[in-house]
């Protein structure tokens, strides 16, 4: 995976204001096949902790065994300020399994304050405005061919189709794959789908 190239980028603060200023955008009607994405109930468990939807994606992530990387990243990022704010957000969540994919030296470069740009982008690459749930990607994918395409808040976009034996796979703008693990998890400000693949933007 090759993530050593990155665009300069505005401060996190400028991302943080651009991700506050979101507002939701999704059809709410839930097709037949929408129950493929595997829906969890109101509160699943994520890394043997519950998710209570009372509470927002940082708080809840950060109970996870799971999603400690990510929780880290986010924190390196600044942004875990904004994603405890009101949203709402859809947040494309990788595990931990899905950090140890990237190789140990470029992780360290992103998590140091050299990084913390090409962090912040790939970071938002992962957040899109609005509560999109299973049922609203579904919909979206089967008014357009099969395929949703969802713009993040970092500007560019992500490919969500299905894939095989009832998953649904996400395509980044590298052409890398990630499928979604687990759907649904609600939360305060948002939802949450837990990945296990980091996304690339270009």
């Amino acid at each position: 995976m090759n993530i050593t190239r990155y665009a300069a980028l505005a401060a996190a603060s400028t991302v943080a204001l651009a991700l506050a200023a979101c507002t939701p955008a999704a059809d709410k009607a839930a097709p037949a096949d929408a129950a493929a994405m595997a829906p969890a109930t109101a509160d699943p468990m994520v890394g043997g902790a519950a998710m209570s939807p009372n509470d927002t994606i940082v708080a809840n992530a950060a109970k996870a065994s799971t999603l400690t990387t990510l929780v880290s990243a986010v924190q390196a990022a600044g942004l875990a300020e904004t994603l405890s704010g009101a949203g709402p957000f859809t947040v494309f969540a990788p595990d931990n399994a899905a950090f140890e994919k990237v190789p140990a030296a470029t992780r360290t470069a992103l998590m140091a304050p050299a990084g913390k740009a090409a962090l912040t982008k790939i970071l938002t690459y992962h957040v899109v405005p609005g509560r999109l749930t299973a049922a609203d990607i579904a919909t979206q994918a089967q008014a357009n061919g099969g395929t949703a395409t969802l713009t993040t808040v970092q500007g560019e976009t992500l490919k969500v189709a299905a894939g095989p034996n009832n998953t649904w796979v996400i395509t980044d703008a590298k052409g890398g794959t990630s499928t979604i693990r687990q759907a649904d998890v609600a939360q305060s400000n948002g939802m949450v789908h837990v990945i296990d693949t980091v996304l690339m933007p270009n």
